[in-house]
């Protein structure tokens, strides 16, 4: 098949999903409306008999009924066909997933990134790790306020789509978008992936307000100051003002700070009540990004200046630089300045 849109069309016509979490088998399960087959590749044998078998993931989205038409692959050969690929691997594995699947996939052939993070060892976003793999491949960035069994179980659902290029970008939109599955174009990828990355690293802080029972108060005023400190970063990396104040920016914030389904809040709630971090994390079954983000997030903030005192207190706490009272005593110890 050939690895360019379908111009008559103006859509892609052969969608695969790279990874098979909860994220992307969402992802697969609302493709699979306006597609004839979704190629979905699982990491976990089981995953591939779930799905193939009973039409379900019973491993990380159980309960959720999926579409027939969604075919799960163990191995990558089915890439060959695709001219539109999404990708929903754990950010710190983006790398090496890419170097597994280059040799499959069609130099033209568009790149949808769906996870949320930065490279600790080279501080790159997802978008230049891709880059360095497939540098000629037109790269897309899907992020906003999305839980992944909202979007299976077709609840409405808005998202942004960035994309540098303009044309590339409203094609797939237009591919993806249905009733339920909003979408709205930007070309702002800088500003999209800081929005997603640090939104999870303000969501563990703010489950930690949570789990302290400090109030609503308290939580109302560290998310809006997570807010900025995000915003902040986003513009001195080249990202635009106005993005953080969407759906990649303050959506997804306030989405993943004040909801007990969101891994990074839940893992914070954990923190909060006094658990260590091996005790936080014990039963998540996916990765909370937000624990290693933090890291590769305050070296960005050191790299470009920028104040960043909630992401630099998670950081600390996580790495087990600090503990919760301290961290919480310094903040609130900090001197007076102006609003900006």
């Amino acid at each position: 098949m050939n690895s360019s849109v379908n111009q008559g069309s103006k859509s892609y016509n052969s969608i695969s999903v790279i990874g098979a979490g909860a994220w992307g088998t969402a992802i697969a399960a609302t493709l699979s409306k306006n597609q004839n087959e979704i190629g979905l590749w699982a990491k976990e044998p089981e995953v591939v008999k779930s799905i193939n078998e009973r039409n379900e993931n019973n491993v990380f989205l159980k309960g959720v009924s999926l579409s027939p038409r969604i075919k799960a692959y163990s191995n990558f050969n089915f890439l060959d066909k695709s001219d539109l690929i999404f990708l929903v691997t754990p950010a710190q594995y983006l790398r090496a997933t890419l170097e597994n699947i280059k040799d499959q996939i069609k130099i033209n052939t568009p790149i949808v990134l769906c996870s949320k993070g930065v490279e600790i060892g080279s501080l790159k976003l997802m978008s230049e790790v891709t880059k360095d793999i497939l540098p000629q491949n037109p790269i897309a960035i899907l992020s906003g306020p999305s839980f992944a069994v909202d979007v299976a179980l077709n609840l409405p659902t808005a998202l942004t789509l960035a994309c540098k290029d303009y044309d590339i970008g409203k094609i797939i939109a237009e591919t993806i978008n249905s009733a339920e599955f909003r979408i709205y174009q930007s070309q702002d990828v800088v500003g999209a992936q800081i929005g997603g990355a640090a939104k999870n690293i303000i969501a563990i802080a703010s489950g930690i307000v949570f789990g302290k029972k400090l109030g609503d108060s308290a939580r109302s005023a560290l998310i809006t100051r997570g807010y900025s400190e995000i915003s902040r970063l986003a513009v001195a990396m080249g990202g635009e003002a106005r993005t953080l104040t969407g759906l990649s920016g303050m959506g997804d914030l306030i989405l993943t700070c004040n909801s007990q389904t969101s891994r990074n809040f839940t893992l914070g709630v954990n923190l909060g009540k006094g658990k260590s971090i091996e005790e936080a994390t014990n039963g998540l079954k996916s990765i909370a990004e937000g624990m290693f983000s933090t890291k590769a997030i305050i070296k960005l903030a050191e790299n470009y200046k920028v104040a960043m005192p909630i992401t630099d207190s998670i950081n600390k706490l996580i790495n087990n630089q600090s503990d919760i009272d301290t961290i919480i005593k310094e903040l609130l110890s900090r001197p007076i300045k102006e609003e900006a």
